[in-house]
């Protein structure tokens, strides 16, 4: 265990700190390691999120909410602490910044814990493309889902010896239907997201430590939704769907009958979470956001890092004052990293062959 990592971040904290860490430089010479307290995993997840490069939100770093469930022994345990995630994340609807810190010794197969699944058929994929090695996985242990767009994939938890899957309870689960007020852009079917992002895939690192199962959410921009997941080719692909529901030439690109079809995809997710009344910020107001998110950080004294191709919006970024901004990408810690290899990946790699068999 680095000594000067565990300096560093104590040095980032308000108060005097000497005694504690002349309690885990002890710790750390009769143990090989030291253990953070609830209150310093709290302090290092808000500074993690607040140095992550590719967040555009993160003004609301010091409002992230940290569940500390190192304490889980068993499967059951690690399952109960994610559905108590979700539940609280959701918050009917008003969501609230969520990160959960499972004991290492745990991890998810699922990159987030709400996904759709997806079934090969002859007619084509149903569902979402992103998720068919993982649906294939889930029905390799005993899951069948009900064949429709928008099936919840179940959790696959793994202790590195094992896979158990668990299948989420429905009040867990917050959906929207997105429809547009003025038309019906999907031609009559049924199109609808889930309320909460969280992120099933990274590690944090505080401290010279890294803990490598940290679901964590904030809540979604729009063009996640309209922009990404339902308007990419290779997830649900509905923009030829919209484009000749709203009466577009979609013969020619010159007509830009996407970027047409863009923007009223986004308009009805921004219009279908709020008449839902869940939390969602669109795309310009999120850009302003984080515009105040650099000034307080230079007020701070802080360099503001960022990786710009993502902090970037999907749909219209040069309206936007970040695309004509450069930002370091400059690596700061605490911070969110993904995940790195290590034997739970043995199960991701064993999918992938099976699912080209």
């Amino acid at each position: 265990m680095d000594i000067q990592a565990a300096r560093h971040f104590f040095s980032q904290l308000e108060g005097d700190h000497a005694d504690r860490l002349e309690a885990i430089i002890t710790e750390i010479e009769q143990t090989g390691t030291y253990t953070l307290t609830t209150d310093e995993l709290t302090e290092g997840a808000k500074l993690a999120w607040r140095n992550s490069n590719r967040c555009i939100g993160r003004l609301f770093w010091q409002t992230l909410n940290v569940r500390d469930a190192r304490d889980a022994k068993t499967f059951d345990d690690v399952f109960e602490a994610l559905v108590s995630h979700l539940r609280y994340a959701t918050n009917d609807g008003k969501i609230r910044s969520t990160m959960t810190v499972l004991p290492n010794e745990f991890r998810l197969l699922n990159a987030q814990l709400i996904r759709y699944a997806a079934y090969e058929t002859e007619d084509g994929i149903i569902g979402d493309p992103l998720s068919l090695t993982m649906t294939r996985q889930a029905e390799r242990l005993g899951w069948s889902g009900t064949g429709t767009e928008f099936d919840v994939l179940p959790l696959l938890i793994t202790d590195g010896r094992e896979v158990r899957l668990y299948e989420l309870p429905d009040d867990a689960v917050l959906e929207v239907e997105i429809r547009h007020e003025a038309c019906d852009l999907f031609d009559g079917r049924t199109i609808k997201w889930h309320a909460v992002p969280a992120i099933a895939d990274m590690e944090l690192e505080i401290g010279g430590q890294r803990f490598t199962s940290i679901p964590f959410n904030g809540w979604y921009m729009e063009t996640e939704i309209g922009a990404r997941n339902l308007a990419d080719t290779d997830r649900y692909n509905l923009l030829p769907l919209v484009g000749a529901s709203l009466g577009l030439d979609t013969s020619k690109e010159r007509t830009l009958w996407r970027d047409r079809a863009l923007v009223e995809l986004n308009v009805a997710v921004l219009q279908s979470f709020e008449r839902a009344g869940v939390t969602i910020v669109d795309h310009h107001t999120a850009a302003k956001q984080f515009k105040r998110f650099e000034k307080n950080e230079l007020d701070a004294g802080r360099d503001v890092t960022g990786q710009w191709s993502w902090l970037i919006p999907p749909l219209s970024p040069a309206a936007t004052h970040v695309f004509h901004r450069h930002y370091d990408d400059k690596i700061v810690t605490p911070n969110l990293f993904a995940r790195s290899g290590c034997p739970f990946s043995a199960f991701q790699a064993k999918a992938k062959e099976e699912s080209k068999a």
